[in-house]
């Protein structure tokens, strides 16, 4: 079934006084997908570049860039469990896991290192989905679970302490010693990866399947699609995308632990996604624009120092601005209720 036939098909018609199904109603579409979150984040860098000159004569672009990067992957990944109308919570306690993993075998494995971390994650976030999707477990509970689990993993396997990454450091050290165009390839990876998603939520039978799922899961469901699969999918792109967020962590850091760089992507990572455009409600997405959702993110800290917000307030202001995101992607009629 096409998107649009799906946005035009709801999960369940009322019935009229006569008996007859009222007729469907169009879900309404919003500017905000197209053009708010390059609009938020230019503003945003107006805002600083006036307030703060030196910002972008001083570096300020190749800053954001390497702050943005491990953000946009793992609001990416969010972005496509939300898609299907789920989230993922354990999505940033996969980064820690995958770099402690990935710090730990880079010796040993060499090249093969980052294949088999990635590997690894993306079977966690398969496992996610699959419990979600034929276990018929909420995704809250579940990946509040799982981020319980994988915290508990990474003290075990690192002994609580920081794992270094002391041997074949040089496979990564590229992703953030080697810029174009004044930025790090490491933001890059996540612009190539973001255009890869797009293509793939338009032009592919997977892609479709969850944007269906998305828009009108029981609508897909009696179009014979195999919804619980598509959710599958969903999760195990999250868990890849926060594999390669984990390999930015040891390319930047050269080292891993549980309370260390990567810890607190959880909330900058659903931020980000929702900033960018994505559908708390599921079903509309674009990856491009989750760019500039990660960029707007990474840029708050230095805009709310600008205007003289001190950093013990940094996570009011991502929380004012995930309120702010989800009241502009909200689809409301007055006869629709809000759970």
């Amino acid at each position: 079934m096409s998107k649009k036939a799906l946005l035009e098909q709801p999960a369940a018609l009322p019935a009229t006084a006569d008996g007859k199904a009222a007729p469907a109603r169009r879900r309404p579409r919003n500017l905000w997908f197209t053009f708010g979150p390059f609009a938020v984040f230019l503003a945003l860098f107006a805002l600083v570049a006036v307030l703060r000159p030196a910002f972008l004569t001083g570096g300020g672009m190749a800053i954001l860039a390497v702050q943005a990067a491990t953000i946009l992957l793992v609001a990416l990944g969010q972005a496509m469990v939300l898609h299907v109308g789920s989230i993922d919570l354990s999505n940033a306690a996969i980064v820690i896991f995958a770099a402690i993993v990935l710090a730990q075998t880079l010796g040993p494995l060499g090249v093969l290192a980052p294949v088999v971390t990635l590997a690894v994650v993306a079977l966690i976030g398969a496992a996610n989905g699959f419990f979600v999707a034929f276990g018929q477990i909420p995704s809250f509970a579940l990946t509040l679970g799982t981020l319980g689990i994988l915290q508990a993993a990474s003290l075990v396997i690192s002994n609580a302490t920081t794992v270094y990454a002391t041997a074949n450091g040089q496979l990564l050290a590229p992703l953030f010693g080697t810029a174009l165009v004044g930025l790090p390839m490491a933001f890059w990876v996540g612009v190539v990866l973001a255009v890869g998603l797009w293509a793939f939520l338009r032009f592919t039978r997977a892609g479709e399947g969850m944007t269906a799922v998305g828009l009108n899961e029981t609508g897909a469901l009696f179009s014979g699609l195999r919804t619980r699969w598509f959710k599958v999918v969903a999760f195990a792109l999250s868990g890849l995308l926060a594999g390669v967020a984990g390999m930015l962590v040891i390319a930047q850091a050269g080292a891993a632990s549980s309370f260390g760089l990567g810890s607190d992507l959880l909330l900058p990572g659903i931020a980000a996604a929702i900033v960018g455009g994505t559908a708390i409600t599921g079903g509309i997405t674009n990856p491009i624009n989750i760019v500039f959702g990660a960029l707007t993110v990474a840029l708050v800290p230095i805009g709310a120092a600008a205007v003289g917000v001190t950093p013990q307030a940094q996570s009011l202001v991502y929380g004012l601005v995930i309120i702010a995101a989800v009241a502009l992607t909200m689809g409301r009629g007055h006869n629709e209720v809000v759970k």
